[in-house]
C-alpha cells in the first residue's frame, strides 16, 4: 500500500487526487453522516485500542495477531490514543487494512495538548499536532484524528472550548495546504450533562466551515446493564444530537458496572432508535487490565512489580490475544445482527447541500461562559485568567514542550470512568492555504463524481 496517496505533482497536473489501487475505500465527512470512496454510508465499529503508553502501531507481529481477531469479533475501527510520529507505522497499517479496519487517533501527546485549567494553543502544540497527522495522512485507512479528548471535564471549564476549536482549524489548514485528502478532524468529549448540549453545537455552529471541526464524538458510558433507551439517557442523547451538521459518534462506551457487558447499547446505536443520526460506536477497550473492561487477555494478572516480555503493571500487555468470557462473545453477537445500511451518497448529497450549522449557544454565567461573537485563539494566545473564566484571550508566547519526547506518565489511554457520569498553519503562506483548500475540493469533487 502506497504511504503518498497524495503528491504535490500529481495535484498540479491533474488538480485531484492521485488515482491508486486500493484494498480499502477512503472515509470522509459529508454533511452529517462518514461515507467511503464507492458512496456506502459508513457506521463505525471500533476497538479502543492501546496496549502501553507507547505507540501499539510499531509491532507488527503483534497488530497482525490483535487485527484478525479484530475482524473476528466484527470490528471496522480502532482507536488508538498515543502514537510516535517518528516510528514506522507501515507494518500494522497493513496488517489493519488487510483486516478491514480503520484507525481514528489522537494527535495530542503526553506534552502537547490543551490544558482545561490554563488554556492556551501555541506553535509548539501545532507543531507537536501535524507532526501525527503528516506520519498518517498517506494511509487510506486513516479514517479521523482527534484534536483533543475530554479536555472539558467540568462546568466551569468552557472557557477551554474555543482553544479546541482553534486547534481544529488550524489542524485543519494545515491538512488544506499540504494537499492532503479531507481526512476528517475531530473532538472526542466528556459527557458532562450539563455541558454537553451547548460543546457539541459550540464545535460546528460556526457560519465559516474553516472554524468547525469535520466530525464531534462523546465518550459516555450510561447505558449499564439491563437499560432501555430511555432510562439510559440515551433517548436524550439523541435528542441533543438530531439535526446536527456533522457526524456524530460515541468514542468510547461500555459500561461495566453490572457485569457480564451484554453491549445492549449497540442495538440503539445501530439500529432503528440512533442509527439515522449517529455513526457508530467504540468500545472501551481491547485489552483486560485492572479497570476490567478488556475484550481479550494476553495471559493472567501479574504481580505489579513483575518484569518481562510485555509485562506491565501486572499485566501481560503483549502476545496471542485471549477472548475474556463472555463479553468477547457478547459483543461480537450483538455486532453479527447490526449491520445498518443508511443512505448512499448519490442519494443523500442535496440534503447534505442544504445543511446549515446550529446557532451557537448563548452565554450562560457560571455554565457556558463563551461568548458566541467571540473571534477563536489565534496562534500564541492564552486564555484570561484574571476573573471570571471566561473565553477572553490576550497574546502569549508558545511554552509548550518539543513533540516527540518521550513520557513517563501512567496512564496510556483515555481514563475510563470510575463511576457513570450522568444524563493559522505552520509556516505556510495564505496562497499556499487557499491554494491547498482548492485542491483539497478539487480532489474531493472528483473522488465523488
Amino acid at each position: 500500500m502506497s504511504h503518498s496517496l497524495m503528491r504535490w505533482a500529481s495535484l498540479v497536473m491533474l488538480g485531484m487526487q492521485a488515482s491508486q489501487v486500493s484494498a480499502i475505500s477512503q472515509i470522509s465527512a459529508v454533511g452529517a453522516k462518514f461515507f467511503n470512496s464507492s458512496g456506502d454510508q459508513f457506521y463505525i465499529k471500533g476497538i479502543a485500542y492501546q496496549l502501553t503508553d507507547n505507540d501499539p502501531l510499531i509491532n507488527t507481529a503483534q497488530c497482525k495477531l490483535d487485527a484478525a481477531l479484530m475482524k473476528e469479533l466484527g470490528a471496522n475501527t480502532v482507536r488508538v490514543y498515543h502514537v510516535d510520529p517518528t516510528a514506522d507505522h507501515d507494518g500494522c497499517m497493513s496488517a489493519l487494512e488487510d483486516n478491514g479496519i480503520y484507525l481514528f487517533v489522537d494527535l495530542e501527546t503526553f506534552n502537547s495538548s490543551i490544558d482545561q485549567s490554563a488554556p492556551h494553543w501555541n506553535s509548539t502544540m501545532l507543531d507537536a499536532y501535524t507532526k501525527v497527522l503528516d506520519a498518517f495522512h498517506g494511509y487510506d485507512n486513516l479514517a479521523g484524528v482527534f484534536v483533543g479528548n475530554e479536555v472539558l471535564t467540568r462546568v466551569n471549564g468552557s472557557w477551554a472550548a474555543p482553544y479546541v476549536k482553534a486547534a481544529a482549524r488550524d489542524v485543519k489548514a494545515y491538512r488544506d495546504s499540504k494537499g492532503y485528502r479531507q481526512i476528517p478532524v475531530g473532538y472526542a468529549a466528556a459527557d458532562i450533562a450539563d455541558l454537553r448540549p451547548m460543546l457539541q453545537d459550540y464545535l460546528a455552529c460556526s457560519t465559516n466551515s474553516s472554524e468547525n471541526l469535520d466530525f464531534f464524538s462523546l465518550n459516555a458510558y450510561e447505558w449499564c446493564g439491563d437499560n432501555t433507551f430511555t432510562g439510559s439517557g440515551y433517548s436524550e442523547l439523541q435528542k441533543n444530537a438530531t439535526g446536527y451538521s456533522v457526524p456524530i459518534f460515541f468514542s468510547e462506551t461500555g459500561c461495566n458496572t453490572a457485569p457480564p457487558r451484554t453491549f445492549e447499547d449497540q442495538s440503539a446505536i445501530l439500529g432503528n432508535d440512533m442509527a439515522d443520526t449517529w455513526s457508530g460506536a467504540i468500545i472501551y477497550e481491547w485489552i483486560e487490565e485492572a479497570n476490567n473492561y478488556g475484550l481479550i487477555s494476553y495471559g493472567p494478572s501479574v504481580a505489579a512489580t513483575a518484569t518481562g516480555t510485555n509485562i506491565v503493571g501486572g499485566y501481560t500487555r503483549g502476545g496471542t490475544p485471549t477472548p475474556v468470557s463472555p463479553d468477547f462473545s457478547n459483543l461480537k453477537s450483538v455486532w453479527a445482527t447490526l449491520n445498518p445500511t443508511g443512505v448512499h451518497l448519490s442519494d443523500y448529497s442535496a440534503s447534505a447541500s442544504k445543511i446549515t450549522p446550529l446557532a451557537c449557544p448563548a452565554e450562560t454565567s457560571g455554565i457556558w461562559n463563551v461568548n458566541p461573537t467571540s473571534a477563536l485563539p489565534t496562534i500564541g494566545q492564552t486564555a484570561d485568567a484574571s476573573g471570571t473564566g471566561s473565553s477572553s484571550t490576550t497574546t502569549g508566547k508558545s511554552t509548550g514542550t518539543a513533540s516527540g519526547a518521550s513520557s513517563t506518565a501512567t496512564s496510556s489511554k483515555g481514563a475510563a470512568p470510575v463511576g457513570i457520569v450522568t444524563p493559522g498553519s505552520a509556516g505556510a503562506t495564505s496562497a499556499v492555504v487557499i491554494y491547498g483548500a482548492l485542491v483539497g475540493f478539487t480532489g474531493f469533487m472528483a473522488w465523488w463524481l
